[in-house]
């Protein structure tokens, strides 16, 4: 039988959530920028680069503290949770923009 340590996995949880909301802070932030940068690929290989050593790094000795694999699946499950409210939240956030554009749209049309 699989001993599951909960602990680890809250651990995890607990320390992925805000890194994970950093990651995708940065990535907007990168985004950003490289939409005005004469040199947008540099910036985001560079952005890339920077977001994966902390994210991996903090894995990495996050697993070191724990002792065990389960913190990993914990940090794991945050940043899928992270990212998937940054999806969605950024598909509402684009249908509202694409919804107020079609009845700008709409009312130019009715005069």
């Amino acid at each position: 039988m699989i001993d599951v340590n909960s602990s680890a996995i809250v651990l995890g949880f607990a320390v992925g959530l805000p890194i994970s909301a950093l990651f995708f802070w940065g990535l907007n932030w990168a985004m950003r920028l490289a939409l005005v940068s004469e040199h947008p690929g540099r910036l985001l290989l560079l952005s890339f680069f920077c977001r994966m050593v902390i994210l991996l790094g903090i894995g990495f000795g996050l697993t070191a503290l724990s002792g065990t694999l389960w913190s990993l699946a914990g940090y794991m499950l945050a940043f899928v949770v992270i990212r998937v409210v940054v999806v969605l939240r950024t598909k509402l956030t684009l249908a509202s923009h694409v919804s107020e554009q079609q009845e700008g749209i709409n009312a130019a049309d009715s005069r």
